[in-house]
């Protein structure tokens, strides 16, 4: 049977064609997936400013708590951890170390500034001037020789410059003083490796070696690992179910239409296993070809994406992407098991029923729904329900995000295994476009319902899927700024940078409030935190307290969203403790519960006691009254006015558009080949109507009816499934069962998968009717 199958494949390759298109878009997203998912897990980053330095002792960058089953597990930091400066003093007497190089690392003008200290890490040489003497002194790297530093005398220059860093040098006590951390350090280098020594030193410190030293480096490095394994993870499932769902699809568009091949086969003898290896058989050839293509197209794309989301600022240039046969085999293996498997169910039926029963089917399709197929479909609807509601029960992105793409998924195959009744509850309404045009419309299309129920998913599931994906953001963002809309009081925002002291100084200023953006950890749990200055916070913010007040804000007490309350089970005067953004332990008690979390984090903590936690302790600062331009010329950092001033960072919504983009563009190659096959496969039937008298014109206007029907109903469908989907979303992450959509980037949806439809119609359907009649049935014949 093999062998038949390669005949088979040869001379019909235009039917096979579209099963081929849909396997190789498969391969080549579960391949891309496949690499992120890997990079997260095995990536490194190459060390820059540690080069130079075998070992580098540094603070443990994660947050460790050991479970009641004794197993430990780790979050990693969202800040840096530093360990104490006389640790260097330790291992300095380690036999064996001939040198020790301490390091502070802090942002400071646009650069990356350390003491000179520390410039043999890299190493760094001069190249022209000296090492910096006094407070007032700095050298700068080569890449921005004559290039003035407010403030300060540039008394050297460099020879090397860091790919991914702009560096300036301080002295040394100049560094530790702007630093802010006392007795503290960033890192320290040891010449050479002293690895158990270091371990037993000082409790938090590590040993980093090889690319280790990149992780520490480059914190943010880990972060973007960390989100390329969510990512990856996330994105990959969902597209092999996207895949799994177009493939089956495509396979029963195409076993529909070989249905009187296939019982021609069974009435003159052909076993049904034999018929079943046969159309397994072609479906593995397909497979394996459109696998290896498309696994080789993957890894094009996988390049695609990372270059793309380095653009985006969402993973460092410096993260290699890892390049292994894993994506590649598990993508061809997948869509050899899909293939196949699709295969066979798209022919069950066929190689199932006699011989007879198959070729009446060929004439007059059976009228019901296979048993199978509506058990499933009821269950896939039962699934829908059931993931809704637990979609409404869910707070935090984290969860939601991927329970969100499954149930619009889920109410998607209920739509495609239910499809048939579908299609005939449309047939049967009793409306058809005007003209011949309609009437051979509406005629068609109740002859052929099984067709159009195969045309109505893969342009439900693209409304589906792009509304979901689409309006998720905007319901996020929109629900979020408007809390901080109706939150923020200052009439002024400052930018990073301003001075808060000399805005304080500036004629009628009522009040002012520092805020920083940061996390922190609570039973391991990732919670976002602002952290403000309490004084005069009921003139700059209003947090929408139920509970408590915030008059009792300090370093020691803590506002709580009302979101985060639950979450933790936490009330009014109870302690809870956590974990600072650098890893210190803190524990704060409750004054406050707050409503409008989205807008101001789940957390307000005092600043005193965050800010000498984070990185950069600079911030937005919030001011009442006093003029633009005072303000502007005191604090030394940009004004804006109003509180629209305070907008919503989401910076993973553009990583979030490009990576389920591709889904998109999955489902919308689906739609076009599912209509491109469709309509090629009726050349015969289109013929006839040209012999009996039907005019090209009429022919073509006939398929546009049918198209438009076809996308009417599954436009309407998808917008459904993906409304249910948004409010279970939107009921659970912002307390409202409104989402929101905005009517012109849904119009836009609709016109898109509406030009897409004709277009997949009107191209085949121009060559099927630019044949002549005869020419046509004869080839059929």
């Amino acid at each position: 049977m093999i062998s038949f199958a390669l005949r088979m494949l040869r001379h019909r390759k235009a039917g096979f064609a579209g099963a081929f298109v849909a396997l190789l878009c498969a391969a080549a997203l579960v391949t891309a997936c496949g690499m992120l998912l890997e990079t997260g897990l095995r990536g490194g980053v190459a060390p820059e400013r540690y080069a130079g330095a075998p070992v580098i002792v540094a603070g443990d960058q994660y947050v460790r708590q050991t479970k009641e089953s004794g197993k430990e597990k780790a979050k990693l930091l969202s800040e840096r951890r530093w360990i104490p400066a006389s640790l260097a003093r330790d291992l300095a007497r380690v036999p064996g170390v001939t040198k020790v190089v301490t390091e502070v690392s802090f942002p400071y003008a646009g650069f990356t500034a350390h003491g000179w200290e520390s410039a043999a890490l890299t190493p760094f040489t001069l190249a022209e001037g000296r090492a910096p003497e006094a407070a007032d002194e700095v050298v700068v790297d080569a890449r921005h020789a004559g290039r003035t530093i407010p403030g300060h005398r540039v008394v050297g220059v460099t020879a090397q410059a860091l790919p991914g860093q702009d560096t300036i040098f301080f002295t040394t006590g100049e560094a530790r003083r702007l630093a802010g951390r006392d007795g503290l350090v960033t890192a320290i280098g040891v010449w050479p490796g002293v690895e158990v020594a270091v371990e037993v030193a000082v409790k938090g410190a590590m040993v980093y070696t090889g690319d280790e030293r990149g992780a520490v480096e480059f914190p943010e490095a880990e972060n973007s690992r960390v989100r390329l394994i969510s990512l990856g993870g996330a994105l990959g499932g969902t597209s092999l179910l996207v895949a799994i769902l177009v493939v089956v699809g495509t396979f029963a568009l195409s076993m529909q239409q070989r249905r009187r091949e296939l019982a021609l086969l069974r009435a003159v003898g052909a076993l049904p296993g034999q018929v079943r290896r046969l159309v397994g058989g072609e479906a593995l050839l397909i497979g394996a070809v459109a696998g290896a293509l498309g696994s080789g197209a993957g890894i094009a794309l996988g390049f695609w994406l990372r270059s793309r989301f380095v653009d985006l600022g969402a993973m460092p240039a410096n993260l290699r992407l890892v390049v292994s046969p894993f994506p590649s085999i598990v993508a061809v293996v997948t869509t050899l098991v899909v293939a196949w498997v699709a295969a066979r169910v798209s022919a069950r039926r066929t190689t199932r029923i006699r011989p007879v029963e198959a070729l009446g089917e060929t004439a007059l399709p059976a009228a019901g729904i296979p048993p199978v197929r509506l058990v499933a479909g009821l269950l896939a609807l039962a699934g829908g329900v059931v993931l809704t509601i637990v979609l409404a029960g869910l707070n935090t992105e984290a969860a939601s995000s991927p329970v969100t793409m499954l149930t619009a998924l889920v109410w998607t195959i209920a739509v495609a295994l239910l499809g048939p009744l579908v299609a005939r509850a449309v047939t049967a309404l009793p409306l058809r476009a005007p003209g011949v045009a309609g009437y051979l419309a509406r005629k068609s299309l109740r002859a052929g319902t099984g067709r159009l129920a195969s045309v109505i998913v893969p342009l439900t599931l693209m409304t589906a899927m792009t509304c979901t994906i689409l309006f998720v953001q905007t319901t996020m963002g929109h629900a979020a700024q408007d809390e901080l809309g109706a939150g923020v009081r200052a009439d002024h925002v400052l930018g990073p940078g301003a001075s808060a002291a000399a805005a304080r100084q500036v004629p009628g200023v009522r009040a002012v409030t520092e805020v920083l953006r940061t996390s922190v950890r609570i039973d391991l749990e990732k919670y976002a935190v602002q952290a403000v200055t309490p004084g005069g916070l009921d003139r700059t913010m209003d947090l929408d307290v139920v509970a408590g007040s915030l008059d009792g804000l300090g370093d020691t007490s803590a506002a709580i969203s009302r979101t985060a309350a639950d979450r933790l089970d936490a009330g009014l005067g109870d302690r809870v403790g956590l974990v600072l953004g650098d890893g210190t332990p803190a524990e704060v008690r409750v004054v406050a519960i707050y409503a409008r979390g989205l807008g101001f984090g789940d957390l307000t903590l005092s600043r005193g006691l965050v800010a000498g936690h984070v990185d950069d302790p600079r911030g937005t600062v919030l001011v009442s009254g006093g003029d633009r331009e005072a303000l502007r010329r005191a604090s030394g950092g940009a004004v804006l006015d109003g509180a629209g001033a305070a907008e919503v960072d989401s910076p993973n919504a553009a990583v979030t558009y490009v990576a389920m983009g591709l889904i998109i563009a999955f489902c919308a190659i689906a739609v076009v080949n599912t209509l491109a096959m469709s309509t090629l496969a009726r050349s015969r039937e289109l013929a006839l109507l040209r012999v009996v008298g039907t005019t090209r014109r009429q022919a073509a206007r006939m398929l546009r009816a049918e198209t438009l029907t076809a996308t009417v109903v599954a436009v309407a469908l998808g917008t459904a499934i993906s409304l249910v989907t948004l409010a279970a979303f939107s009921a659970g992450m912002t307390g409202s069962a409104l989402p929101y959509v905005p009517s012109g980037a849904y119009l836009a949806v609709v016109a898109a998968v509406a030009a897409l439809a004709l277009a997949a119609t009107a191209v085949p359907g121009r060559f099927a009717l630019s044949c002549r009649p005869a020419d046509t049935l004869a080839a059929r014949e």
